[in-house]
């Protein structure tokens, strides 16, 4: 007979004292392992992903400004604003362009346009061909294109723009996260220990989600304002969030931390459920076929036989934990891409200059804004490059993690032996 998918009670004893023997720091290392490499491969599909979501949805007259005449003849029926003086960057205050915000700023860093004034009183050649390239090289539809664009008009260090804090949040966060869900799913001491084995994935994966998030959520809010718009650097977004503080108080650090947890708690659910889920069943799968080769079609072993099963299964760990970390990060990724959009999009509201109140900041008002301006669509926008870098990252992390607490439990009872 075939067992369910998740762990049955027979197998909580096991898995509890294999999560006794080893020590916090061996679950702290095991955490850290794959941190580095998760975050450098996932990093520039993280940059696209927040520049799809932070570009704003065009009003209906600009979807068709796509050729370069449209494009040149919106901007020159623009009105000229004041100029604003920050430093030695002077900026132009226009209506967005069917772009992210075309020309708004006179000098593009690292640009090739050395100036860029949208306004029809000045209709020269430099005028008309750095609008339509700013146009084109500044917005873009799709993961590839994002990818390509950037590094092409940015230099192609900036797709890993955010890595620093980045990795500042991977370990504390992964730490808090992974070791978390082992205390609350497999400790006798965890408030969980009582609940069954269906539903204690989807609580412990939430609870330990949303402790980590809240607290790594002010390194979010500086990597999520680093890496949405090309003219910020370290030192001008490290600038931004001091001058947060000073104006807004500490607690303006965790601005959006609710629509952080709209999005991770149920990810998180989903995620683990998912994971247990898919990993039991190729467990099941794998131990019927051995079961049957070796002559007990009801797998049923003899003592003799357990330590050769229980060393299958231990082969089987790194590829087994790719696969259902992949797949469940994927699906949980696609589910909740909405709460992600409108994460980022409050995130960022506040560098932009926009005014947000108190209603305007619940994830219903979020995810209504997004919905009137560009629909379904809007709601799933970053959709994809999410999904890439999700799934990779859960595959490569949670492998990582099992493994090394695998080696860390065989090396504990060598140690006992």
């Amino acid at each position: 007979m075939v067992r369910s998918s998740t762990l049955e009670p027979e197998d909580y004893p096991s898995a509890r004292a294999e999560t006794g023997e080893i020590t916090a720091t061996q679950r702290m290392l095991a955490a850290c392992s794959g941190s580095l490499l998760t975050s450098l491969l996932v990093t520039p599909l993280d940059v696209v992903r927040v520049r799809l979501q932070s570009q704003h949805t065009t009003t209906p007259v600009t979807p068709d400004l796509t050729s370069p005449s449209d494009i040149l003849g919106r901007a020159r029926t623009l009105p000229l604003s004041p100029l604003r003086f920050h430093g030695s960057t002077a900026a132009l205050s226009t209506p967005e362009l069917g772009v992210t915000a075309c020309c708004r700023e006179v000098f593009w860093v690292g640009d090739t346009a050395e100036a860029c004034l949208a306004s029809r009183t000045i209709p020269t050649t430099l005028t008309d061909s750095c609008i339509v390239e700013q146009s084109a090289a500044r917005r873009f539809s799709g993961t590839w294109e994002g990818l390509v664009k950037i590094a092409r008009y940015e230099g192609i260090s900036s797709l890993w723009r955010g890595l620093t804090p980045t990795l500042l949040m991977a370990v504390p966060s992964n730490v808090i996260y992974f070791t978390g869900y082992d205390w609350l799913r497999f400790s006798p001491k965890s408030p969980l220990s009582d609940m069954g084995p269906t539903l204690s994935p989807l609580v412990a994966g939430s609870l330990a989600r949303a402790i980590a998030a809240t607290a790594i959520s002010p390194l979010e809010l500086f990597k999520t304002r680093l890496q949405a718009t090309s003219s910020h650097n370290f030192s001008d977004t490290l600038k931004g969030i001091k001058e947060m503080v000073v104006n807004e108080g500490p607690f303006s650090l965790w601005r959006g931390l609710s629509l952080t947890l709209w999005r991770d708690v149920p990810f998180s659910g989903i995620y683990w459920f998912g994971y247990e889920t898919i990993k039991e069943q190729l467990r099941h799968r794998r131990e019927e076929k051995w079961s049957l080769l070796h002559d007990h079609p009801k797998g049923i072993l003899p003592p003799s036989a357990q330590w050769q099963r229980e060393d299958l299964h231990a082969q089987a760990t790194f590829l087994d934990s790719f696969i259902a970390g992949a797949i469940s990060g994927s699906f949980a990724a696609f589910v909740t891409t909405p709460y992600d959009v409108g994460k980022t999009r409050r995130q960022i509201a506040h560098s932009r200059g926009e005014e947000i109140g108190a209603k305007a900041m619940s994830m219903p008002k979020v995810l209504l804004e997004i919905w009137r301006e560009g629909g379904v669509q809007g709601l799933w926008k970053g959709c994809v490059p999410r999904m890439l870098k999700v799934a990779p990252a859960c595959a490569i992390m949670i492998s990582s993690y099992e493994v090394g607490k695998k080696a860390a439990l065989r090396v504990s009872r060598e140690r006992s032996a």
